[in-house]
């Protein structure tokens, strides 16, 4: 199973008032991560949705705040698969700069239908496809 990482700078937007990044623009970067490491898997989100008629959705989610970044600052966003199963999985998600780790999370994913929001299994070709 491959650890994906995603380049990310630091805008202004990002930021709260004292200048530090906002804990929640965080959970957006590992959401960029998630949606290109699947990608770099050849799964597109809503090409998922169209032909399989399913959706991953964020059923839970630990976060551990370690250091702050701020604007400017470029920093890498990981995801890496630690389990799999068949409605679920989960996802390990560290956002460092440098060598320095500034939040880990780990992230459970649930794949459910698109209309009822009932879980569903993980289509085989995307079991396949995240396991290459």
């Amino acid at each position: 199973m491959q650890n994906f990482s995603l380049s990310v700078r630091v805008y202004i937007e990002d930021t709260d008032a004292g200048g530090i990044v906002y804990y929640a623009n965080y959970l957006r970067y590992m959401e960029r991560a998630r949606t290109e490491w699947l990608r770099s898997c050849g799964i597109e989100l809503d090409e998922l949705r169209a032909e399989h008629g399913c959706l991953f959705v964020v059923k839970k989610l630990q976060a551990d705040y370690r250091a702050p970044a701020r604007f400017n600052d470029q920093l890498t966003a990981g995801a890496n698969m630690l389990t799999l199963k068949p409605a679920s999985l989960m996802v390990e998600q560290p956002v460092m700069r440098d060598n320095e780790l500034l939040v880990s999370a780990t992230v459970q994913l649930a794949c459910v239908n698109a209309d009822t929001l009932a879980p569903t299994a993980i289509p085989l070709i995307v079991r396949e496809a995240i396991t290459r």
